[in-house]
């Protein structure tokens, strides 16, 4: 490993974060860092980025398929109409994070999401308006990434004045990072170029004419 990359064993560097971890490194490969533009996902990364305040990525990406199951895949309007016996029945399942701040959060969040979407057209459209038209900082191993930047700080800023909960500057520029918003494969990785020329598109054309 070096300058903070590591050859994995089909000769491609990539950042050193995933390790060997096969979940972290498809994650890595294949979603971490790529533009989404697509409203329920988008959500569904709020939601999970919220769930994980206090533990590892890591340890949601392992219970991601369980939370899609018991929260509608993350469908908002469905998340929206939860209910005190929808809490009860999440609080009970062991293939979450079981946190009762965290599952009324998500029930919040979808109801805000109604309320902005009514404004916007979309959660996508509202999100990428904070993509920065430059990188906010070095992407380079030996000036460590930042835990919040001036554009993450204004989202959560934006999203709590709306009524969002557990959206705070770090976890909005984790979510940042994870939806492509930023680029932060370090210099060298071989998905940074993708990611890049996927997220310049975006930039150039808008978030609502990118094939889903």
């Amino acid at each position: 490993m070096s300058d903070g990359l590591r050859v994995g064993d089909d000769g491609r560097a990539r950042c050193w974060w995933p390790g060997q971890d096969p979940d972290y490194l498809h994650y890595h490969d294949h979603e971490w860092g790529r533009p989404e533009v697509d409203d329920r996902r988008l959500f569904e990364k709020i939601c999970l980025e919220g769930f994980q305040a206090g533990l590892s990525w890591l340890t949601i990406l392992r219970k991601r398929e369980r939370f899609r199951q018991v929260f509608a895949d993350f469908d908002p309007r469905t998340v929206a109409q939860f209910g005190e016996h929808d809490v009860a029945r999440l609080l009970g399942d062991p293939g979450i994070v079981r946190h009762e701040g965290k599952i009324r959060s998500a029930i919040n969040n979808a109801n805000r999401m109604k309320e902005l979407v009514h404004e916007w057209g979309s959660l996508t459209s509202f999100v990428w308006s904070f993509a920065p038209d430059q990188i906010e900082g070095s992407r380079t191993a030996d000036q460590p990434l930042p835990a919040q930047t001036p554009t993450s700080i204004r989202l959560a800023h934006d999203l709590k004045t709306r009524g969002w909960t557990f959206v705070g500057p770090t976890t909005m520029y984790a979510f940042m990072q994870a939806m492509g918003l930023v680029n932060d494969h370090l210099d060298g990785c071989w998905v940074r170029a993708d990611c890049d020329a996927a997220r310049a598109q975006v930039l150039q054309f808008g978030p609502t004419t990118q094939p889903r």
